[in-house]
């Protein structure tokens, strides 16, 4: 099945040079070798031109936050690949730049060969922009795929301002997108691929399969900053697929009951693989689904929005669903579709900046520095807990990220000066930070999808507030507290 129309932006408006060596796969953001419609395409094009197909996935060293623990994650999928397509006909160019500016020239060299280049097209942080300039820079037909999720980012040009608006529109429209799945891939009988010329394998040589499976000391003399440790949670596809399975037959049948509870672990710990693209919303999705016997004649109609009996699955199985589909898609839908300001403050409903407007001159119970943030040197324990767990593991408890950010509006200057914090500290810790769903996390507690909450109160307004003594009384965290505080 080829890959939907919808899915697939032409950059530039070059043509397909049939004569020219191969097909060049510009990884960026679906860092994977399955269910990818990005992949899926290039192989496609590969078959019907008769030509080799050329992956690159690179990395640079100065995108922002570029650090041990982000690089790291990225290479465990790299020499995943590395072994995957070992005695594939597939040409596999892990490039990891060395320096600043040295992999400049790599992509227009590799492109100059290209019958056309297909690359990623992820809606947020960098990835768009370079996306866009790759376009204007090469003297190559670009195609820019969308293998973001489950509804495609462009199937719609409405940007929705709630979940329970976007959920409405998905009961209507989201089982046309579930028969054009992305196909199994398999890359036998494609043309044996090219060893690259020399001029390009001595400029920018391939990182060798032994230090990407072992890249600690590789990675520190790259010039990245050092301060942000590995998480000490293994990158890449082999790891998504068992963090995949351990979920569905481990914590799905208690999901309702144990995800909000820091003391239970019953989230699916899925979203930095999902960030990094080492593993398809689909397959998610497909694992899920295949657990619970079910099929899409199980599907509702005419819920109006409602996340209940939509999905005539199990209630556990429906409220992941709707994490994985409504929320993590409501997020692309915004960045895709609002690319100059989805982390702006400007973004924000006019009813919250409003509000927030009218109390940013109000006492301020505590204030804090970014680096007092940073290091967890607030005076909340619960707090501080979930900034530690951040910093050693870059991950976050889903529910503790919201308290996460409303503190940080309640203990800065002003509104903006708090989006600002929230960025930077999340996305320089944050395993998923930087992607769609982080910057609606972020703004969503400041307002963002959701509504006035009354009685108004000093500094928030009517955005809704959260307490961390409530968030104790309604969680089990002991445990947790005892792990990260030692209280």
């Amino acid at each position: 099945m080829s890959v939907p129309s919808v899915r697939v932006r032409r950059v530039n408006a070059l043509p397909i040079r049939p004569d020219n060596a191969y097909v060049l796969y510009w990884m960026t953001a679906y860092r994977r070798l399955t269910a990818n419609f990005a992949l899926q395409h290039a192989v496609d094009q590969a078959r019907a031109l008769g030509k080799p197909l050329v992956i690159l996935e690179a990395l640079r060293c100065d995108y922002r936050w570029a650090s041990d623990r982000l690089h790291t994650f990225v290479l465990d999928g790299m020499a995943d690949h590395a072994e995957a397509l070992a005695g594939s006909p597939v040409t596999y160019l892990p490039y990891v730049e060395p320096s600043r500016g040295a992999g400049k020239g790599l992509l227009a060299r590799l492109s100059a060969d290209a019958c056309l280049v297909v690359a990623d097209d992820f809606p947020s942080f960098f990835l768009p922009h370079m996306v866009t300039a790759a376009g204007r820079r090469i003297d190559a037909r670009l195609d820019a795929v969308d293998s973001n999720g489950i509804l495609p980012m462009h199937g719609t040009d409405r940007v929705f301002l709630t979940a329970h608006s976007f959920r409405a529109y998905l009961q209507g429209a989201l089982r046309d997108h579930l028969a054009p799945w992305p196909a199994a891939l398999a890359f036998d009988g494609l043309v044996p691929g090219p060893a690259l010329p020399q001029e390009i394998t001595d400029r920018w040589p391939a990182t060798a399969v032994a230090t990407l499976k072992r890249p600690a000391a590789f990675v520190a003399a790259l010039p990245i900053d050092h301060s942000v440790p590995p998480a000490g949670v293994r990158g890449g596809p082999a790891a998504a697929r068992a963090a995949l399975t351990r979920f569905v037959t481990q914590r799905l049948s208690r999901y309702v009951e144990d995800h909000s509870h820091p003391d239970a672990s019953g989230t699916s710990g899925l979203s930095p693989y999902l960030h990094f693209g080492h593993i398809a919303p689909h397959e998610v999705f497909e694992a899920v689904v295949t657990a619970e016997r079910w099929t899409s004649r199980q599907l509702g109609a005419g819920k109006k929005g409602q996340r209940e009996g939509w999905w005539g699955a199990s209630v556990n199985a429906e409220a992941f669903l709707d994490q994985l589909i409504t929320w993590r898609e409501l997020g692309f839908n915004r960045c895709a579709l609002r690319p100059d300001d989805y982390d702006q403050y400007s973004s924000l409903p006019e009813w919250a900046r409003a509000t927030l407007g009218s109390h940013a001159a109000d006492p301020r119970p505590f204030l804090y520095t970014r680096e007092q943030f940073s290091r967890a040197l607030t005076h909340d324990p619960v707090w501080n807990a979930a900034q530690r767990e951040l910093v050693a593991t870059g991950t976050c408890h889903n529910y503790l990220r919201m308290l996460w950010g409303k503190k940080v509006l309640e203990w800065t200057r002003t509104p903006e000066e708090a989006l600002d914090t929230m960025i930077e500290v999340m996305n320089r810790f944050a395993l998923d930070g930087r992607n769609p769903n982080s910057y609606s996390g972020y703004c969503w507690t400041i307002g963002r999808y959701d509504r006035p909450w009354f009685p108004e109160r000093p500094v928030y307004g009517t955005v809704r507030y959260m307490t961390s003594a409530s968030t104790m009384r309604k969680l089990r965290m002991k445990g947790y507290l005892q792990r990260w505080t030692g209280k």
